[in-house]
C-alpha cells in the first residue's frame, strides 16, 4: 500500500507538473471504487483550476476553486501525470484532462478513492475521512510529548497503535517496522509501557525514517509508482523490513517476522527490546 512516503513523493511530483493547470474535462470509466464515486464528478472538475495539492496522511488533497478533489491510493494504486496521450489500459479508472496534459488514476485492487468535497459543506479539515486523523509526523505538532500523551493507558502493542492513525497519522507498516528498529523498541511492547525517552526516541525515529524514504522517493515493493512512473528505491535500504531470516544490519542476529493483526512485522530480537 502506498504509505505517507509516496503519498508524499507524488504530491510533491503533481505540484512540479500540474499546479495552476485547468480542469479541461474528465472521463470517469469506473463508477464505483472503494466508495461510489460521484457521477457527476466531470462535470463538478471541468473548468476548474488546481490552485494548490496537499497531502493529509495518505490522502491526496487538489484544491480547486470552490472544492477539493480527495484521493486515495488504495492498495496498489498511482496518479501519474501524462505529458502526451496514451491509450487506457485495464484498470486506468478515471483520466482528467487539463490544459495542457493529463492526469491517470490506476487502480487494480479498487481500494482506492475519488471523491469531492464542496466548500459550502464545511472546511476540508471536517471531512469525515479526514477529521479525526491523528498529527502529521513531520509536522511541528510532532513529538515524544505528544506520542507519550498518546499511549497513555493504551494496552495495544505500539506498533498497532502506530498503524491506527490516531495519535500521528501516515506511519504505515514498513515505516513503522523500521521507525521501531531505529528506536530499540519491539513491536509488541505495550504501548502504555513505553515511558518518555522511549517516545522521544520513536518519534525521531519516525521523522527520520520518513524523511529519508521520502528523499529516497518512496518504497516500491510492487507497484507503486510516482507521479511520472517512476519507482522509490527506500525498500533497498530496510533495516528489518522484508528481511526475515537475514542478518540484522547492526548485530548480525537474524531477523524475526510475525503476524500482528494481518500484517507482517519485522524485529531484531536482540536490538529491538
Amino acid at each position: 500500500m502506498p504509505e505517507l512516503p509516496e503519498v508524499e513523493v507524488v504530491a510533491r511530483g503533481l505540484r512540479a507538473r500540474v499546479l495552476g493547470r485547468s480542469v479541461r474535462g474528465a472521463q470517469l470509466r469506473t463508477p464505483s471504487l472503494r466508495w461510489p464515486v460521484p457521477p457527476a464528478l466531470p462535470a463538478l472538475l471541468a473548468g476548474r483550476r488546481i490552485d494548490r495539492i496537499d497531502r493529509r496522511g495518505k490522502y491526496l488533497l487538489l484544491h480547486m476553486g470552490g472544492g477539493a478533489l480527495i484521493v486515495h491510493l488504495g492498495m496498489s494504486g498511482n496518479l501519474r501525470y501524462l505529458e502526451h496521450w496514451e491509450p487506457p489500459q485495464r484498470h486506468d479508472h478515471l483520466d482528467i484532462e487539463l490544459a495542457p496534459g493529463w492526469l491517470r488514476l490506476h487502480d487494480p485492487r479498487r481500494f482506492g478513492a475519488v471523491l469531492w468535497h464542496d466548500t459550502a459543506h464545511g472546511p476540508l479539515r471536517e471531512h469525515p475521512l479526514l477529521a479525526r486523523l491523528g498529527v502529521e509526523p513531520l509536522e511541528p505538532g510532532f513529538d515524544g510529548a505528544l506520542l507519550h500523551r498518546g499511549t497513555r493507558g493504551r494496552r495495544v502493542a505500539i506498533k498497532q497503535l502506530l498503524l491506527a492513525g490516531q495519535v500521528v497519522v501516515g506511519v504505515g507498516n514498513i515505516y513503522a517496522s523500521e521507525s521501531l528498529f531505529r528506536a530499540g523498541i519491539r513491536p509488541t511492547t505495550r504501548a502504555a509501557r513505553l515511558s518518555r525517552e522511549r517516545c522521544e526516541r520513536l518519534a525521531t525515529a519516525i521523522r527520520a525514517t520518513l524523511s529519508e524514504a521520502i528523499a529516497r522517493g518512496g518504497s516500491t515493493l510492487r507497484d507503486f509508482a510516482d507521479a511520472d512512473g517512476g519507482s522509490g528505491y527506500f525498500q533497498l535500504d530496510c533495516a528489518v523490513y522484508g528481511r526475515q531470516g537475514q542478518p540484522c544490519r547492526r548485530c548480525a542476529t537474524p531477523v524475526r517476522m510475525a503476524q500482528q493483526q494481518q500484517r507482517a512485522t519485522y524485529w531484531c530480537p536482540r536490538c529491538q527490546t
